[in-house]
């Protein structure tokens, strides 16, 4: 049986909640593995809409294991909000596995996040302010607090006096904020202690069990291509792997045990914080866009800066993470328009290139060539199969797919679980 990465292959914001929770609906697990509360996925399910920001998709299918791996960075009050928040409306929590290595987003963590980001300010980088950075920063530090530490009072506050010792000095010196009290956020931590107890597990171990005995394992990953520290926009980018690597750094699992990588991509493109977009709109189609595919965060509310399909970003992300199937996403957004512009190249100081350009700066001052498709007027969101599609419809999925590097194999043409066009089982 399988093991399936899937990833945003944008920018972000694609409707990877969507992929991973139509797969996880045949998956045994679904392991998250990047990122923490910093993005959000919306999964609709008939009349009833789920937006999670932490817990993995999986934990919306009855009888699928939903695993935060250690690659996550976990804010306990967030976790336990959607928890009780999921059990609210009868979702069953019970199957949530954590690992004992993941990190711990600390209150001084996230204080210091908003405060960094304002200090920047003309250059800030578009974070969310919820700590995230400052976790992984933490973790690369060796500073960090993790899930395992919870269960050692001892070891726990020594951590915390230990990393507020030149903490406080940035808090109070740099920014001219109170210092934090260690003893203070260790009794805040520690209230969750016998709570995530029974979750907290060698997910690592269990993963690869789970390989071994023959089920199906779905590795979902936060943020995208586009925003990974090290492919990313970087400055401009999530501060953890969000590409197929992290999936098998981040939940303690082998190359050799991945089967398949799904890259999910939007019919159009979209982008939130700052950093370079050489799509982007800024006009009434960038508008139209905007509130015609509900382009607006989960997590934060802010609008998402939209643009029109970029094939160099994807022919990069199916290069950079080896994708062997693309989900195409939002079709049905589209639909109404005369023309659809498609960029296929880039105009960089008077020269055409036609991938994504090494340089920051060059990417920056990047200039689209666009090719222009006919577009539809019909609703496709009752479609099912692709030859009930409109022939402008059929043929703009067909040139995607022809300069994007990969299959698409599933396209998307609305928001609920059942609004799909299956090409290829991902799971076959």
């Amino acid at each position: 049986m399988p093991a399936i990465i899937i990833l945003g292959a944008q920018w972000g914001d694609e409707g990877k909640g969507k992929a991973t929770d139509q797969l996880g609906a045949r998956a045994d697990y679904v392991v998250k593995y990047n990122g923490g509360n910093n993005a959000g996925h919306t999964v609709v399910i008939g009349e009833n809409t789920f937006a999670l920001h932490l817990l993995p998709s999986g934990i919306l299918s009855p009888g699928c294991v939903p695993v935060i791996g250690n690659g996550v960075v976990v804010d306990l009050d967030v976790l336990f909000q959607e928890v009780d928040e999921l059990e609210a409306r009868g979702i069953d929590t019970s199957r949530l596995r954590i690992s004992a290595n993941a990190h711990i987003i600390t209150p001084y963590g996230r204080a210091l996040d908003r405060l960094s980001e304002r200090s920047l300010g003309s250059r800030k980088i578009g974070t969310t302010g919820r700590g995230i950075g400052p976790s992984y920063a933490d973790k690369a530090s060796r500073v960090g607090i993790r899930i395992q530490d919870l269960f050692d009072e001892s070891i726990l506050r020594q951590k915390i006096s230990s990393a507020l010792t030149s903490k406080n000095g940035m808090l109070t010196k740099v920014y001219g904020e109170e210092a934090v009290d260690a003893q203070a956020v260790a009794d805040q931590l520690l209230e969750y202690t016998e709570r995530i107890r029974p979750m907290v597990a060698d997910t690592s171990l269990e993963i690869n069990q789970a390989l071994d005995a023959g089920k199906t394992v779905v590795f979902e990953g936060g943020q995208s291509t586009m925003l990974d520290i090290d492919h990313g926009t970087y400055p401009y980018v999530t501060s953890s792997n969000a590409t197929a690597g992290g999936a098998c750094t981040g939940s303690g699992v082998g190359p050799t045990r991945i089967s398949r990588v799904v890259g999910i991509v939007k019919a159009y493109v979209t982008r939130v914080g700052e950093g370079p977009f050489p799509t982007e709109l800024l006009d009434d189609a960038g508008r139209w866009l905007r509130e015609h595919g509900g382009e607006y965060g989960v997590t934060t509310g802010r609008p998402r800066r939209c643009g029109w399909y970029d094939a160099p970003v994807a022919r990069y992300s199916s290069r950079i993470n080896g994708l062997t199937d693309l989900v195409l996403t939002k079709l049905d957004v589209l639909g109404g328009l005369e023309t659809i512009p498609v960029c296929v190249a880039y105009m960089i100081e008077g020269k055409r290139v036609d991938e994504v350009p090494v340089s920051q700066s060059d990417f920056h001052h990047a200039q689209p060539v666009y090719e222009h498709l006919p577009g539809w007027h019909d609703d496709i969101s009752g479609c099912r199969t692709f030859d009930e599609l409109p022939e402008a419809a059929r043929n703009y999925v067909l040139y995607l797919e022809e300069i994007s590097g990969c299959r698409i194999s599933v396209i998307g043409v609305g928001a609920d679980r059942e609004q799909t066009i299956v090409r290829r089982d991902l799971l076959q």
